[in-house]
């Protein structure tokens, strides 16, 4: 067979990052994040069940540097998912799909996901 001469369509490598593009790639990690969270606390939960000991030992690991960390990007992972939820169902009714809306909206999105996440994680005692 001869070698195809069609140009390939551009990657990665042709693009430069937009916004957008960070976004929609982060919405997905951070789904990605939550999903393995979720599988985690249920894991925590059913080790309370079955005896304190387990329970302890997560429980002192969450207390370390390590493990607060670990909670506080769960926390962003879920914050952020959930703003940018609201953002796509924004999208859905047909609102905010000019160019100049998705970046603000973005940006914005961004900013929120940040601040609540300190916020929450001050009010509840994180830090």
């Amino acid at each position: 067979m001869a070698p195809d001469k069609r140009p390939l369509s551009p990657h990665l490598q042709i693009y430069r990052p937009q916004i957008t593009s960070a976004l929609s790639i982060l919405h997905r990690i951070t789904g990605f994040i939550l999903s393995i969270g979720v599988s985690f606390f249920v894991f925590w939960l059913s080790f309370l069940a079955l005896g304190g000991e387990t329970f302890s030992k997560i429980h002192c690991f969450l207390g370390t540097i390590v493990g607060n960390f670990a909670l506080l990007a769960l926390l962003f992972c879920f914050i952020y998912h959930f703003f940018n939820g609201l953002r796509h169902l924004y999208w859905d009714a047909g609102f905010g799909l000019e160019l100049s809306s998705v970046y603000k909206s973005g940006w914005f999105v961004l900013l929120v996901s940040v601040i609540v996440t300190l916020l929450v994680w001050c009010f509840a005692g994180g830090i």
